[in-house]
């Protein structure tokens, strides 16, 4: 099951009210950088769901953060814009990504989401993924972690983001009968 929700930015931006498709591919495909990433998978270390090629301590996990996930959407967290060519600006030392810039990185986030149901269906155990795509005028992320009771990254308000246009996609495998 796939539920999808996001601010009225994010919205906005990809056209969402105005009928545009939002699950089409980017209009370029998919960036190299990301399929790449994806073809590497993802695996569970313990309790914890990361890159299947990711350095982190799993050992270690919650670490410093206040829960496992948090530590796993600190690990998985990678930077759209160093995957996706956009035209970043440099004002005041600060990147600038111009909102069509941040539509693309979103496009490219939420297709990169959209390959998250195949690689949890590998798992050994297939639980339950978030994936959180956010975009705003600095920078765009992509991070995912396991669908825990009483623990989330982000604010369930996602219009309380007002700097960034957010985009939160939960998948639940399928339950095989039995």
């Amino acid at each position: 099951m796939l539920s999808l929700t996001m601010n009225d930015a994010a919205a906005e931006v990809l056209g969402v009210l105005a009928g545009q498709a939002l699950f089409a591919p980017p209009p370029s495909g998919l960036a190299p950088g990301l399929r790449e990433r994806l073809a590497g998978g993802i695996t569970r270390r313990g309790e914890v769901l990361t890159w299947a090629d990711s350095t982190g301590d799993t050992d270690d996990a919650p670490s410093t953060f206040a829960d496992l996930t948090g530590w796993e959407c600190a690990d998985s967290s990678l930077h759209l814009e160093d995957h996706v060519p956009v035209g970043v600006r440099i004002v005041d030392d600060a990147p600038q990504i111009p909102e069509d810039g941040q539509r693309t990185l979103l496009l490219h986030g939420i297709a990169c989401a959209l390959e998250f149901p195949r690689l949890v269906a590998a798992l050994d155990r297939p639980s339950p993924v978030r994936c959180i795509v956010s975009a705003g005028e600095t920078n765009a992320t992509f991070r995912f972690h396991q669908v825990r009771a009483g623990e989330s990254w982000n604010h369930p308000d996602l219009d309380g983001y007002r700097t960034e246009k957010m985009v939160v996609l939960d998948f639940e495998p399928a339950r095989v009968p039995g």
